[in-house]
């Protein structure tokens, strides 16, 4: 079972809409992955094996060399990038 989180600078508006599509996607396809959903402050106590976050801030996490996969999606409705991204590590 993967661990992810889903995050954005605020854990407010974009993440939560973000939180909603990839359970939906995690759903729909039977993923083994539980998400939790929170601000970037969250980032370092977070034990889990992903990020899943907007691209701009996963372009900036990548730079961090964080011991989680990082995962950006562009278009935050978008449940076909999802899938494909998930696929992607799954």
């Amino acid at each position: 079972m993967h661990k992810a989180l889903i995050a954005c600078r605020a854990g407010v508006g974009s993440s939560l809409m973000l939180k909603i599509k990839v359970n939906e996607v995690i759903r729909e396809n039977n993923y083994p992955i539980e998400v939790e959903h929170a601000s970037l402050d969250a980032v370092p106590g977070f034990s889990g094996d992903l990020i899943i976050t907007l691209i701009d801030v996963a372009d900036e996490l990548k730079t961090k060399n964080l011991p989680q996969t990082i995962i950006g999606i562009s278009n935050i409705v978008d449940k076909n990038e999802i899938k494909q991204k998930l696929e992607e590590i799954l």
